[in-house]
């Protein structure tokens, strides 16, 4: 059996509407499908990723932790992406994502809250402990202060007395008293007897002297 051309040409049209119906129902439907808001929320920072949403109309986003801003209201169009650190807290805080949508009806605008919790402290390294030393039987322990000093001289004296030093002379149990050094009331009385005898002695010998002369 043969078909006329006519009939292929008329499938052929069938074909490509087919084709071209396909097609833009799948390009219709893209735009639909491609707005894509993803966020992330860690005890120190705070990630916003938004794509493929409509970028002729003025869509907006807003961050606040517990009512605070930490993004103010920001406009952006294709796509926004921002990585923001949290403020420093000592109890969990609540974040809060708010996108507008200004395309139609705005169906993709969001509005989300995720909690931040604290972040935990890292515990401090430990210092390793000391392997103590093991001392070995028969090694001699080094002295911990070996002594670099010169030896002192022997303080003890010599038992011999030197040659130089002048002997004491002993004192005699039988020698009489040494004379009293200070004045008495009777040296004037014995100087004067001794000038008497003196004088009469000399006078003595003068006339003796004198007799054998004459």
């Amino acid at each position: 059996m043969t078909i006329p051309r006519r009939s292929w040409r008329g499938a052929g049209a069938l074909v490509a509407a087919a084709v071209v119906g396909l097609t833009g129902g799948v390009v219709s439907a893209g735009p639909a499908a491609a707005h894509t808001p993803t966020w992330a929320v860690t005890c120190s920072e705070v990630t916003v990723a938004l794509t493929d949403y409509t970028s002729s109309v003025p869509n907006t986003v807003t961050v606040t932790v517990d009512g605070n801003d930490l993004l103010p209201t920001e406009t952006f169009g294709r796509e926004f992406r921002k990585k923001l650190t949290l403020p420093e807290h000592d109890k969990p805080v609540t974040v809060r994502l708010v996108v507008k949508d200004a395309e139609g009806e705005g169906k993709h605008s969001i509005d989300e809250t995720k909690t931040a919790e604290v972040c935990e402290e890292e515990p401090s390294p430990t210092p390793p402990t000391p392997t103590p030393t093991k001392s070995v039987p028969g090694e001699a322990t080094p002295s911990e202060t070996p002594s670099t000093g010169t030896p002192e001289p022997s303080a003890t004296p010599s038992e011999q007395p030197s040659e130089s030093a002048p002997a004491v002379p002993a004192t005699s149990p039988s020698s009489p008293d040494l004379a009293e050094t200070g004045s008495s009331s009777s040296t004037p009385v014995i100087g004067g007897a001794a000038v008497a005898v003196l004088l009469a002695g000399g006078g003595i010998l003068w006339a003796v002297r004198k007799r054998r002369t004459a």
